[in-house]
């Protein structure tokens, strides 16, 4: 099983606010330090808040800051949120399904999976603060933005 990107994006997000100083974070700054798609990560940060992971702000001074203490936030609960289908099999078209026990095991694989993460909290994960608050202060500052419509106009894009 892998997790998807939207979920590591958002476990990034939520380890980066429980460690930075601040407690608080822009889109432009974490999209820059950690070289993610801006898009992507504006869609994983409103699912965030819609989760009431984080709270966001919108506008000049704007940003998002952790909703909850890092203790408070369960590792299970964010995996949980953040996955859209945890099977880890497409049982569904399968000619076996009826008599295959395959199935009830990858259940089960899954649910002690979640078990796991959730004797975890965010606070858990960011326990080393000083290293990675460390690690994440030693990560390339974004520069100025520049918006879209402006880079539109001054050059092709080559997406």
């Amino acid at each position: 099983m892998q997790l998807t990107r939207h979920t590591d994006y958002a476990l990034r997000v939520l380890l980066h606010l429980a460690v930075v100083p601040s407690g608080r974070a822009t889109i432009g700054e974490i999209a820059g330090a950690y070289d993610l798609s801006r898009n992507h990560l504006m869609k994983v940060v409103h699912q965030l808040g819609l989760g009431g992971f984080i709270d966001t702000q919108r506008g000049r001074g704007g940003g998002f800051t952790l909703a909850r203490a890092p203790e408070q936030i369960s590792l299970g609960d964010v995996i949980r949120f953040s996955e859209p289908d945890l099977n880890m099999a497409d049982c569904g078209g399968c000619v076996l399904r009826t008599a295959c026990g395959l199935t009830s095991i990858l259940r089960a694989a899954v649910a002690a999976f979640l078990a796991v993460l959730d004797q975890h909290s965010l606070a858990d994960a960011a326990r080393d603060r000083a290293g990675l608050a460390a690690l994440i202060a030693a990560l390339p500052v974004p520069g100025p933005m520049i918006s879209d419509a402006c880079a539109s106009s001054s050059s092709p894009r080559s997406d």
